[in-house]
């Protein structure tokens, strides 16, 4: 069962937090631990580290342990660490639960099994193991990738049997926002793509684990609490910070959004950089938008 924790433990903008390499390509855990020390200190809530955006398919065991303990050191009193506990096999991520505990996260992110299109039956044993570390578990709904849909029913379910306390939904339907509330009204919706951030804002969500907060957080977190606070003078606000924003958060969904944000981050002046291999570099031209959509949000002193 989780533990009990207050609800600031996994809601509120956590940073999807991109992993900077050195030239050789280890990883640079200085310049990681200063890149979440300034996402804390530009209003973020906390960051997810080993997530798809952490590159954590291309890290060693060793590697995607330490990065857990890096952000933790890193994170200030308060700031949430909620890593990626994504493995094959459910005894696996049940042990990534277990070293994100000794290492002192507050959370799991956790995507349901994805080596094959796994039925009800076997997805609810696989958060039974890792809920049963003790740290409140976020589950991750991304059908597209995974080809498993963790659909409203069951996710209700998961909630019901106190295996998960929120899901950061990314299947891109805002309409499962409503389904969730009604089968579910204890489960803690968490936008799951930029893109859809005022969308399911609107619909009741309580958090954002986030990409372009890596680029331009103190924006994107305005863009956040203006669009979840529930007063209409907030939301009008919001519309079109949203709309400038957008062309930039949209790259979240697509297949290259690591790399994309990546290199807003370095047209930001923060440590962005390259990719581990199978990510390459971008093609010219879609390396140029990019640079493009960055440089005219910050020409709008978005920061």
């Amino acid at each position: 069962m989780p533990t009990t924790a207050p609800p600031t433990v996994w809601r509120g903008v956590y940073v999807a937090a991109a992993l900077p390499f050195t030239a050789d390509r280890a990883v640079d855990h200085d310049a990681y631990a200063a890149h979440v020390r300034f996402l804390a200190e530009n209003g973020c809530d906390g960051v997810c580290p080993n997530g798809s955006l952490g590159e954590y398919q291309t890290l060693t065991d060793a590697e995607r342990a330490a990065v857990v303990e890096t952000a933790v050191a890193a994170a200030p009193e308060g700031f949430g660490v909620m890593p990626g506990v994504a493995a094959y096999g459910a005894l696996e991520a049940a042990r990534w639960a277990e070293q994100a505990m000794r290492a002192g996260a507050t959370s799991v992110l956790l995507l349901p099994p994805n080596t094959y299109r796994a039925d009800t039956e076997s997805v609810v044993q696989h958060y039974r193991e890792v809920a049963a570390v003790g740290l409140p578990v976020v589950a991750y709904n991304n059908p597209i990738d995974t080809k498993v849909d963790l659909t409203p029913a069951l996710l209700a379910r998961l909630h019901e049997e106190e295996l998960i306390v929120g899901v950061k939904e990314f299947s891109g339907d805002v309409r499962r926002a409503y389904e969730l509330r009604e089968l579910a009204p204890g489960l803690d919706l968490i936008v799951g793509a930029d893109d859809v951030l005022l969308e399911l804002g609107l619909a009741g969500a309580v958090g954002w684990i986030a990409g372009y907060p890596n680029v331009v957080p103190a924006t994107t977190v305005e863009l956040y609490r203006l669009a979840t606070s529930g007063d209409p003078a907030d939301v009008a606000r919001a519309l079109p910070l949203y709309r400038d924003l957008h062309p930039l958060l949209r790259w979240d969904s697509k297949t290259e959004f690591v790399q994309a944000i990546k290199l807003s981050m370095d047209v930001a002046g923060r440590r962005g950089g390259a990719c581990r291999p199978p990510r390459g570099p971008l093609p010219p031209g879609t390396a140029e938008r990019i640079v493009r959509d960055t440089e005219a949000v910050l020409a709008r002193g978005y920061r």
